[in-house]
């Protein structure tokens, strides 16, 4: 997200730059990078005739150059957009030329996803030495939260944290998905609006009642009857809930028990701020730390770490969902 932030300031200040390289894993980060690039490098009304928009499976780097080094139509700028510029990875070292001498009146950006150019390479040194290289790596699991927050903001709308943290224990890091589903809300939810659990059920699908937020706060409060309502629901619905997942949600949740036993201050705001979470799920884990004392927390882990192994199939002739479910819900309460 600072990449992106960092795009936005430095073109809204200095303008443009003649080519711009963006690379890495996360794909969502270069393709919200390029529109912005495309949206505020020029005028709408001199873009549609000098908006060149080329795909690597199609082009040579030889074809991308040519057009590159032509001079707009009525304007006094062009831009040429290479997108999926990944299949061109035998090839791109072919580009060092243009880069080192490249025309003033072109912005060339290269969406290069999913893969990383070697730093030892001439190309990179040649696009590194103009500040033309951008990488986009995702996002931890912790800065979700805030992913999602910030792209409400933008909508217009107001989410509270628990909200947030339903939204991410379903969707999880992939802020395409992420993306695409809250797109959705903007044909009910007017501006100013507040998104609700009410509404992800409804229009996401997100069961309000049970979902890994709710196992979480089942655990914490050690309320077995509840837990076996939501642990039969998952294995019920294997695909909107799968275990791999929850795995992860309560050995996070349990780590941060973990964590806040081995504190000192136990303040809210100590408590939120060496775990990393938000001050309102400091309670959630407080109240695990209550009921699951060290020695037992110490445990869970251990079980969970074995747990992980069998759902990997590693020493077993294989698990289906619903037997890892209830042995997860026996090792923990």
């Amino acid at each position: 997200m600072e990449e992106l932030k960092k795009i936005r300031e430095d073109l809204n200040i200095n303008g443009p730059k003649p080519v711009y390289f963006l690379m890495g894993t996360e794909a969502y980060l270069i393709d919200q990078a390029v529109a912005y690039i495309e949206k505020n490098a020029m005028d709408e009304a001199q873009s549609a005739f000098n908006t060149h928009i080329l795909y690597g499976k199609e082009v040579s780097i030889d074809q991308i150059i040519g057009l590159a080094k032509q001079y707009p139509f009525g304007s006094d700028r062009q831009l040429v957009i290479v997108r999926e510029a990944q299949h061109l990875s035998r090839t791109i070292d072919q580009l060092i030329s243009y880069v080192q001498n490249p025309q003033p009146s072109t912005v060339l950006i290269i969406a290069y996803k999913y893969q990383l150019l070697d730093k030892r390479k001439a190309i990179y040194k040649a696009l590194s030495k103009n500040d033309a290289v951008v990488t986009f790596n995702p996002l931890y699991d912790n800065q979700i939260p805030g992913f999602i927050e910030q792209f409400v903001k933008n909508l217009g709308w107001h989410i509270n944290p628990q909200t947030t943290h339903l939204l991410h224990s379903y969707l999880g890091t992939d802020l395409g998905k992420i993306h695409k589903e809250l797109e959705k809300l903007k044909l009910v939810l007017p501006a100013g609006g507040t998104l609700t659990p009410q509404l992800i059920e409804e229009y996401i699908g997100i069961s309000k009642e049970f979902n890994n937020f709710e196992l979480k706060k089942a655990l914490a409060e050690r309320n077995t009857q509840q837990v076996m309502r939501i642990i039969q629901y998952f294995y019920q619905n294997p695909k909107e809930n799968p275990f791999v997942v929850t795995l992860s949600i309560v050995h996070q949740f349990f780590t941060q028990v973990m964590q806040y036993h081995c504190l000192n201050d136990h303040q809210p705001k100590t408590v939120a701020a060496q775990l990393g979470i938000n001050p309102f799920f400091v309670g959630e884990i407080a109240l695990g730390a209550r009921n699951y004392p060290m020695k037992k927390v110490s445990l869970v882990l251990h079980s969970l770490r074995l747990l992980d192994l069998k759902g990997k199939g590693v020493g077993t002739q294989g698990f289906d969902q619903e037997q890892l479910l209830k042995e997860l819900v026996y090792q923990v309460m």
